[in-house]
């Protein structure tokens, strides 16, 4: 039911298709985030409208609510969400550890690490839960998701060596735990590679990750406040340590700058709530740089948000009423935006493969930096 094929190579950037049982994947690709079984200001025919391939569901806050029975008694999270698509679920994992830069009234951490799995409390209640990492596994088949991902400890930046290396031996020991646990035959364990922000630390996790050959391999532990910089250089540090013929997820990332250079050192997979939450924020990304919608001087400015999109928003509506719009706080201005930019990184996506596929994927990502780096008005 399941298989990553690398069509082709441009460098290290790749272009590939991955099959699962809701449908076929083509890579690059961004996924966007749906958290709670839902995109924020979007509806599921909107998403297929602008050819969204997979969604995200996330463990944390459907364990929380609906709840694990009720997604169970609806068949599964696909029936429970009506998305007939690729579905990916995350551990809940970096949402636990989150919490843990959050601190009680009278100092105390609201996470608990031990060996047999984490203590936290929700950010609902403030009540406690406890997530193992077989338990994790067991709520992801609930869900039945294609996609599933096992508990690992996510260590923020900066960190100490020592405390890396007992996180990344904790994620190995929990990857074993989740990969005896796992029982349904119709869903793909990637094992995760942590390391924090040291060389010989996410070399020695990706090796010894690789060693239980699992299907697909994610790359945790970026994107929490280090310098882009770093990020891309741990990423393309795995990457030359991962299998070429299985496919690779870059996890929370990116702005668009950084899924472009993300896959020019090999990656395959990306999420990231950007998109959407800048959305909601009045900040749209264009051909021609980052726009914000709020601003005065699109008062009166009747050119579409971006003259180069054929997105149903750049098609049907001007700058100045998109930001009416925001600035009367109708839901509108959340949904026209939202889908400007889901639309904006598809394209990119779409741009990416066929660029790999013709051989100038490098010209491509250059014309892309310079766009990128300009803000509109």
């Amino acid at each position: 039911m399941f298989k990553f094929e690398v069509l082709k190579a441009d460098g290290k950037a790749r272009r590939g298709r991955l099959y699962t049982p809701h449908g076929v994947i083509e890579t690059p690709v961004f996924m966007p985030v749906g958290t709670q079984g839902t995109v924020k200001a979007m509806i599921h025919k909107l998403l297929e409208d602008i050819g969204t391939q997979i969604i995200l569901g996330n463990t944390y806050h459907l364990y929380l609510r609906p709840g694990l029975e009720v997604i169970e008694s609806a068949g599964g999270l696909h029936n429970f969400i009506g998305w007939k698509k690729p579905i990916l679920t995350d551990s809940g994992g970096f949402q636990v550890f989150s919490l843990a830069r959050d601190r009680l009234k009278d100092g105390r951490s609201k996470v608990k690490v031990e060996e047999d799995g984490v203590y936290f409390k929700d950010h609902l209640a403030g009540d406690t839960h406890f997530f193992t990492p077989e338990f994790v596994i067991k709520a992801q088949e609930v869900f039945g998701s294609d996609i599933i991902m096992p508990l690992d400890e996510c260590v923020e930046y900066p960190t100490t060596y020592a405390y890396a290396k007992s996180a990344l031996e904790r994620t190995l020991r929990w990857l074993d735990r989740s990969i005896k646990a796992k029982k349904r035959e119709d869903q793909v364990l990637f094992g995760i590679v942590q390391g924090a922000f040291f060389e010989d630390l996410r070399r020695e996790s990706a090796l010894r990750t690789m060693e239980r050959d699992l299907f697909g391999y994610a790359i945790g532990g970026l994107s929490v406040g280090e310098p882009k910089e770093i990020m891309i250089e741990m990423a393309q540090l795995v990457c030359e340590e991962l299998p070429w013929e299985k496919p690779r997820y870059l996890m929370g990332v990116g702005m668009p700058e950084d899924l472009l250079m993300a896959i020019g050192v090999g990656v395959d997979m990306f999420d990231c709530v950007a998109p959407t939450r800048m959305a909601r924020t009045g900040t749209l990304f264009t051909s021609q740089g980052k726009l914000n919608i709020r601003k005065e001087i699109y008062k009166k400015d009747f050119s579409p948000p971006d003259p180069e999109c054929d997105c149903y928003t750049c098609q049907n509506f001007s700058r100045a009423y998109l930001r009416h719009l925001f600035h009367a706080e109708e839901i509108s201005a959340y949904i026209l935006n939202t889908i400007h930019n889901l639309h904006f990184y598809h394209r990119l996506m779409e741009g990416a493969r066929r660029a790999i596929e013709e051989g100038n994927f490098d010209s491509y990502r250059k014309g892309w930096l310079e766009r990128l780096s300009v803000a509109v008005g």
